[in-house]
């Protein structure tokens, strides 16, 4: 190649770089990374929480509950230490990594099916999250109107990313994730406040919510699930941090750090206090949604429940940008298509319906998520960055970083076989009665 093809080629590469969604705009201040990580984070899973300690019990649950922010929090850590490792470069993408660790094929099949897997499942669980939450909150506004399918309120849900999905880039949905962080916090505490302003239930039962053996083993094994899910903001983290400006002086790693350890004090300020106080309060009667279990004051569930709708606009929005930019790479650079606004916006409005549909088809997708929460999220969250660190870094055998990173895969391996083992059996129980776009 001649200098003049090079300079040409380099300009063509500078051009779809400046396109793509992820390496568009590196101009976020350390706070946007704060709440983009809340958004990512503090998913509808935390409502779960409580449904979770019922099938887990006070000492497994608080242990397990406790592990996941500590181990997750480390392997955050990690990510963000490796997003610069080599001078001169940066990993703007989870698979960029897993490619400098593993290799170029297997780097790719390693990391972008497991993403994937995460990614695309966030949205389809946000589509029937959202669209169950805004069907809550008209029943509880308007007790004596028809009734309207969920399958609708899915749609209107849907409609809202029709038009948002068309946002360029991660900083152009900064304002969306804030509102969604702010909405996070605020229905995580209306869930624990109102649970302790309605009291301790009568006779309240701290015993396995299952009757049978078998049923407790695989609830325990499903709630495994639900708690890993609600720890998976790793997979858009360096996406997120890809969005930071950095010098040779002050790194990217300087405030993205700073923006995770104020986003990883909310999470817990969210988690726990709604985990311990809705188990405590109301037992192992807990639904597996604790807005639910509430009921009254009616306006205030009907306003948590608004609340949650508009959290998860935000956060599917963080989950779909990666995936944006993953369809966008291939059609530009794989595919030779030139990159134009038209060509984003039939893959966005593609992609979109395409997650609606599927939250249509299957809505009990509660099993599901213990399923994949196991699969993928365990993989992506809890351990695929130690395995990365050890590649890359090779720490000395027996040393504190190896025996910590082994032990965060041992326990990540553990989720990963058994919580798929016990969403499975919840997919087989819930599928029984099913209807099709019920």
């Amino acid at each position: 190649m001649t200098n003049g093809e090079d300079v040409d080629a380099a300009a063509k590469q500078k051009a779809i770089d400046d396109w793509l969604p992820i390496t568009s705009s590196r101009n976020a201040k350390w706070w946007y990374s704060a709440f983009h990580n809340v958004t990512a984070m503090v998913g509808a899973g935390v409502l779960s929480l409580p449904y979770a300690m019922a099938a887990l019990g006070w000492g497994p649950g608080v242990v397990i509950l406790v592990l996941s922010w500590i181990i997750t929090l480390y392997t955050l850590w990690q990510m963000v230490e490796m997003h610069e490792m080599v001078p001169g470069k940066r990993f703007d993408r989870y698979h960029e990594l897993g490619q400098h660790a593993f290799g170029k094929k297997l780097g790719l099949w390693i990391v972008v099916p497991q993403q994937l897997v995460v990614e695309v499942g966030v949205n389809i669980v946000y589509m029937v999250t959202g669209g169950k939450s805004l069907k809550k909150f008209h029943d509880l506004v308007c007790p004596n109107c028809t009734p309207i399918k969920t399958t609708y309120f899915i749609m209107i849900f849907a409609s809202v990313h029709f038009l948002l999905a068309h946002l360029p880039n991660f900083n152009s949905i900064t304002v969306v994730s804030l509102a969604a962080a702010v909405m996070s916090l605020s229905y995580s505490t209306i869930a624990w406040a109102s649970t302790l302003h309605k009291g301790v239930i009568p006779n309240v039962d701290y015993s396995y919510k299952a009757s049978t053996p078998v049923g407790k083993f695989f609830h325990f094994l499903s709630a495994l699930g639900e708690v890993a899910f609600a720890y998976a903001g790793h997979n858009v983290v360096l996406e997120i941090q890809a969005t930071i400006p950095s010098t040779p002086e002050v790194p990217s790693k300087k405030p993205m750090w700073k923006g995770v350890v104020v986003a990883y004090i909310i999470v817990a300020v969210c988690y726990f206090p709604v985990a311990m106080i809705g188990y405590w309060y109301l037992g192992n009667t807990v639904e597996d949604n604790i807005l639910i279990s509430l009921e009254k004051p009616v306006w205030l569930v009907a306003i948590a429940n608004m609340f949650v709708v508009i959290h998860v606009i935000g956060s599917y929005q963080i989950y779909a940008m990666p995936v944006f930019d993953m369809l966008e790479t291939v059609l530009v650079k794989k595919l030779n298509f030139a990159p134009s606004r038209m060509l984003r916006f039939i893959t966005r409005t593609l992609y979109v319906a395409f997650t609606m549909f599927v939250a249509i088809c299957i809505p009990f997708f509660g099993g599901l998520l213990g399923f994949f929460g196991g699969f993928a999220f365990a993989p992506t969250t809890y351990y695929l960055p130690c395995i990365i660190w050890l590649a890359i870094r090779k720490p000395k055998k027996f040393g504190l970083s190896w025996t910590i990173n082994w032990i965060c895969i041992v326990f990540g391996a553990a989720l990963t076989i058994l919580a798929p083992i016990g969403g499975l059996r919840q997919i087989i129980i819930e599928a029984k009665d099913y209807e099709f776009f019920s």
